[in-house]
């Protein structure tokens, strides 16, 4: 009985310590500074050339310094140095190898030369790769199984080391979008553009194929278009006038890969242990990834040979009273490692979130009326429970469009007669975007006026940037034509009422769509609903995904709803989509609308090699004219992400486009543990309770044992 009573005390005691039971994180973390985050699915590749989705470029934009990155606060995006030295130079060339001066005109432009200048001093990673002996040569390049035995990770080597990055390791990495015992995703844009990289992938098939078992070396392959000036200045030349090329020397697939990395990684036993580029990458960024277990959790850990980068001194408007200033001029990163925990579920994330143990999250639906609270004029903040925690919302405008597009090659909504024209203007007015946007998405998104969204270079704001045909200005902000207009315009289409007015038979559409099931029945009602406002009866055909690719590759749809994420922050790559000459059909390319107007075509021609100034602006507003007029897609909505975030964390200025915007948070560690202690102490009056009946139960077994036992003596 003393045992048990010594027991339950010792219990209580350790109760009242003011320790965190539920903490998920080691207790000698505290007071470090280390951002909490989570991913929700294993990025498959890491190495820079094979990876291209957003959850590894969570990553890998971290890891890597490619030569260009997105300025952190100016909008609309704005390319500036990261590893480069400062801007790439540009010189255009005729067919003759002649130097045309920078107004030239496009067509006389055979070729584009970049030379970019790299930061001198700049040094990779720690990495065993780098680990020299006494005579200065790798440590570790002539590993045996033996030396393998007990070696899981890079860390796992004793020793390890470092080198300044030089233009060589740039020209490596090009070489490798070619590599073809890789998977490229950008290859078959690169090999139309970068001079000589479709025949140098032959090249290194040939040579892959006489000695399939040994390293391929590429620096005994020289690529034409790629070459090395000097220790910290490459050149890169690439067919035409294309200005866009800047944007993709923001991307992992630019960025610096030493050969000793790949020597490294190809000797025997490494892939059998996950030891490979696309498991451990090796970069020059400023962090590195130090902890890999993609089923639980993943570690990205400060590189201390980066020290190139300051926080930006400048922003936009609003940015300085916001705080986003407050560390100009710091070194970067401002945050010593990232703790990346894998949850599955949105239900823990959140929890976590509100517990302190997460410094930053998404809103999934089950959670939004929790967290935000919408004004009647639209405006959303957080709601008055999330304010008494101090977390707070910052809110962005997506680099998307979500659209619903007719068929142009269909003979009801297709062509550009007056009668099928009027037709899609009749039902764009009456399908209500911004009531869509309100149900299905919690208000998270803004209604399109054309494929551009905001922070692209083409989207004008207020009054001059709406589509006319659809919306009336009225009191300051857009409002969708009346009902009414749109019938007056299927009326006019030969639609009176909704009925064909040569055949007497109901207008039907059909809408061809890759939604099926319980989650998208509502969706798929509410958008008949909007059909019968103008009498229209819309049939949706759900089919699987293979079998919609099949239909929109052979133009036998009527109607159909996509998607286009921008790779880059340019309008052309979202008014490409609408080129006669990327027409599905007849191009194979991306206009699945297979929408044609020689007008637009040739304003498209002229404005997609040109700078962003005035002149290009005038040239985009035509081309959404005829847009607006044409109405070859609804122009659907904009989605907008939320992101709430802990009082402890600062400089949080949501972008879309940088992938690298971990660097410039920071955390203030000792408000965090604070807080974390007040929100998560443990509830011990239970357990005293329980001590205590615990106690009267056996005290009165106690009383009736030593009585049985008095009986027994007598």
């Amino acid at each position: 009985m003393k045992r048990l009573a010594a027991y339950l005390l010792c219990t209580l005691l350790a109760a009242c310590t003011g320790c965190l039971w539920n903490n998920p994180y080691p207790a000698e973390d505290a007071g470090r500074s280390i951002l909490y985050t989570a991913f929700t699915e294993r990025p498959k590749h890491l190495d820079p050339a094979q990876a291209y989705s957003e959850n590894e470029y969570e990553f890998l934009a971290n890891i890597y310094a490619p030569p260009l990155q997105y300025h952190y606060l100016k909008r609309p995006y704005q390319l500036v140095p990261q590893a480069a030295g400062a801007m790439p130079q540009v010189t255009y060339l005729d067919s003759h190898q002649q130097p045309l001066p920078d107004s030239a005109p496009a067509e006389k432009i055979a070729f584009s030369v970049y030379e970019i200048h790299i930061k001198p001093g700049l040094r990779y990673q720690p990495h065993p790769a780098f680990a020299l002996d006494a005579q200065g040569h790798a440590k570790y390049d002539h590993l045996t199984p033996a030396d393998l035995r007990d070696i899981h990770a890079p860390g796992d080597f004793a020793h390890s080391g470092t080198r300044i990055v030089k233009a060589a390791d740039y020209v490596n990495q090009i070489k490798r979008l070619a590599h073809p015992q890789l998977h490229l995703p950008i290859y078959g844009v690169m090999s139309e553009y970068i001079v000589g990289l479709k025949d140098y992938a032959q090249t290194l098939q040939q040579a892959l194929q006489k000695n399939p078992d040994g390293f391929l070396d590429l620096n005994a392959y020289p690529l034409p278009g790629v070459e090395v000036v000097d220790d910290t200045t490459y050149r890169i030349t690439v067919h035409g006038k294309y200005p866009q090329f800047a944007y993709w020397l923001a991307m992992p697939f630019f960025a610096p890969v030493p050969q000793e990395a790949e020597r490294f990684y190809a000797q025997a036993g490494m892939r059998e242990r996950n030891l490979t580029l696309d498991w451990w990458p090796v970069g020059s960024g400023p962090y590195y990834l130090s902890e890999n277990d993609p089923n639980r959790r993943m570690v990205l850990t400060r590189n201390p040979y980066y020290d190139s980068e300051r926080y930006p001194e400048q922003g936009e408007a609003g940015d300085l009273q916001a705080g986003l200033l407050a560390d100009a001029n710091r070194a970067l990163p401002l945050i010593d490692s990232i703790v990346f925990t894998l949850e599955k579920e949105t239900i823990p994330y959140w929890n976590k979130f509100l517990q302190g143990y997460y410094d930053a999250s998404g809103i999934s639906s089950d959670s939004f009326d929790q967290a935000v609270q919408v004004s009647v004029g639209g405006e959303t903040s957080v709601s008055d429970a999330m304010r008494e925690q101090g977390i707070t919302l910052s809110t962005s405008v997506a680099t998307s469009t979500m659209y619903t597009g007719f068929n142009w090659l269909d003979p009801v909504v297709g062509g550009s007669s007056e009668k099928a024209r009027k037709l899609r203007q009749a039902i764009a007015i009456a399908v209500d975007f911004e009531e869509f946007v309100s149900i299905f998405a919690n208000g998270r998104g803004i209604a399109a006026q054309s494929p551009i969204p905001p922070g692209i270079f083409g989207y004008t704001e207020g009054e001059a940037g709406i589509n006319k045909v659809v919306y009336d200005w009225v009191d300051g902000q857009p409002r969708r034509k009346s009902i009414s207009e749109a019938k007056r315009l299927l009326a006019e289409a030969g639609y009176p009422d909704g009925v064909d007015e040569k055949t007497r038979q109901p207008l039907v559409i059909n809408l061809d769509t890759t939604a099926s099931g319980v989650g998208n029945k509502s969706r798929l009602d509410w958008l008949r609903k909007q059909f019968d406002k103008i009498n229209v009866q819309l049939v949706v055909r759900s089919t699987d995904y293979n079998r919609f690719q099949d239909k929109i590759r052979r133009g036998d749809t009527q109607m159909f709803y996509f998607g286009w994420n921008a790779d880059y922050p340019d309008p052309e790559n979202f008014l490409f989509l609408l080129n006669g000459a990327q027409a599905k059909v007849a191009k194979g390319g991306e206009n699945a609308a297979n929408y044609s107007n020689p007008e637009y075509d040739r304003l498209f021609e002229q404005m997609k090699n040109m700078e962003n100034s005035p002149e290009r602006q005038l040239i985009i507003d035509q081309m959404l004219q005829i847009l607006h007029n044409d109405s070859p897609w609804l122009w659907g909505y904009h989605p907008k992400n939320y992101v709430l975030q802990h009082g402890w964390l600062h400089n949080v200025k949501p972008s879309v486009m940088a992938n690298n915007k971990l660097k410039y948070w920071r955390v203030d560690a000792k408000l965090r543990d604070g807080l974390r202690a007040e929100w998560n102490q443990p509830s011990v009056w239970p357990l005293w309770l329980g001590a205590l009946a615990l106690l009267l139960s056996g005290f009165r077994l106690w009383r009736v044992l030593k009585k049985r036992e008095e009986a027994s003596s007598q």
